[in-house]
């Protein structure tokens, strides 16, 4: 069963801020008739505590950043098991919490971004890939080679290469970054794809080990949540961080 962060924050946001309005518009003149109870007092007490704090983190997260932990390999080299990142909720428009209805457009993604998004058959979770094709684009993949409006994107091996390290680099637009191809022999759903207007065709780095819009089609632009932009801790299990990647910025 998922949690609903979002729903809890913002529930207890609007809790403590209630009570803290009766406490300033309604019982505060019961206290100065004499009224008022210790249970009431208590719960006073720990709303004009708590709710600034909440409020804070509530705008902070729904509008600003917010933290998302890397739970697979989908994304290597550019992203692995164990990286923290912050990802720029801002990046492509402010959403309310929890009804993710767009409140002011800010922008949109570009070929190349990684974003996190939330899974169309699934809302409650989130996945992280990179946009490979915008509204009305036809991408062509085959044989580990992309094609987009019919140009093929450039592909060349890395110089620091290694058969347990198959790192390639990729010119997506303005983005240049590295993929992985674990195994050239090995076709994994080549196709044509033809994006519709609305959405964005996502690929994850680890081209053969990635379910992206080759399996669950493209992505619709009310299900975006954010552009990924820099890693701020790396921990997996009970290993010693990786300190080199902290502060990373996300290629």
């Amino acid at each position: 069963m998922s949690i609903n962060l979002a729903l809890i924050l913002t529930a207890l946001t609007l809790l403590t801020g209630i009570v803290v309005a009766l406490d300033k518009f309604v019982w505060g003149r019961d206290e100065d008739a004499g009224g008022g109870s210790a249970a009431r007092d208590t719960l006073v007490e720990y709303s004009r505590s708590f709710f600034p704090v909440l409020l804070f983190v509530l705008v902070i997260r729904s509008f600003v950043f917010e933290p998302f932990r890397i739970p697979s390999g989908s994304m290597m080299p550019t992203l692995v098991q164990g990286d923290f990142i912050f990802v720029k909720k801002y990046s492509y428009g402010l959403r309310l919490p929890v009804t993710e209805t767009k409140i002011l457009e800010t922008g949109s993604p570009q070929r190349g971004d990684v974003v996190v998004f939330r899974l169309p058959s699934d809302p409650s979770v989130n996945y992280i890939k990179r946009v490979v094709g915008l509204p009305g684009d036809e991408v062509v993949y085959e044989r580990h080679r992309l094609r987009i409006n019919g140009e093929e994107i450039a592909l060349e091996p890395h110089p620091d290469a290694t058969r347990k390290d198959p790192r390639f680099i990729e010119q997506l637009g303005d983005r240049e970054h590295e993929i992985w191809i674990t195994n050239a022999a090995y076709m994994i759903k080549d196709g044509t794809f033809v994006v519709p207007e609305g959405r964005y065709f996502v690929m994850g780095d680890n081209r053969d080990n990635s379910r992206d819009s080759r399996f669950i089609e493209s992505i619709p632009e009310s299900h975006l949540v954010g552009e990924a932009v820099r890693i701020w801790m790396h921990m997996d299990g009970l290993a010693w961080p990786r300190w080199e990647r902290i502060g990373d910025k996300i290629q």
